[in-house]
């Protein structure tokens, strides 16, 4: 059984090795069609005004502290949004994180704000963080609906939004 294996994994070498090859070689118009992300995760989370999102490294006070800045909203000064995502094959192509958030602001007016982040690829997870804070979070108001878009150049590689996008 050990020798049908070993025979088995010497014949199919050569057309591995070969396909990687071929993999490695593509032209940058060709990477940019091979490459592949998505966004894993978001975790958009409200900023004190001393840009904390939470006063431990705890997980449970986190979610407390979150929740007291939903009811003292005098207290916020920003939303932070923490994404998790990875990509594949995207080589030296320019990837785009992409957030856009949609809210209630003042007056009940809608507000939008759209914040991009040019990030580099890697073999891993990577988490990545876009900020809005000040004149910009007053104007969006309350956040009501959020979507991530991963970009290779033009073409959407993954995509992650919120209930009521």
């Amino acid at each position: 059984m050990r020798r049908l294996f070993v025979t088995l994994l010497l014949l199919s070498s050569p057309l591995l090795a070969s396909a990687s090859d071929s993999a490695t070689n593509l032209q940058p118009a060709e990477a940019n069609a091979a490459a592949k992300g998505r966004v894993i995760k978001v975790l958009p989370l409200l900023l004190d005004l001393k840009h904390r999102d939470a006063l431990s490294p705890s997980l449970y006070d986190r979610d407390a502290y979150q929740l007291y800045l939903r009811q003292h909203t005098n207290e916020i000064s920003g939303i932070r949004c923490d994404v998790l995502w990875n990509s594949a094959h995207a080589g030296d192509t320019g990837l785009k994180l992409r957030v856009e958030l949609l809210g209630a602001g003042a007056g009940d007016l809608p507000g939008r704000a759209t914040l991009e982040q040019t990030v580099t690829p890697g073999y891993f997870r990577r988490w990545t963080s876009l900020t809005v804070e000040g004149a910009e979070y007053r104007k969006l108001g309350a956040l009501i609906a959020w979507r991530v878009t991963l970009w290779s150049g033009d073409r959407l590689l993954g995509e992650q939004k919120s209930f009521l996008w």
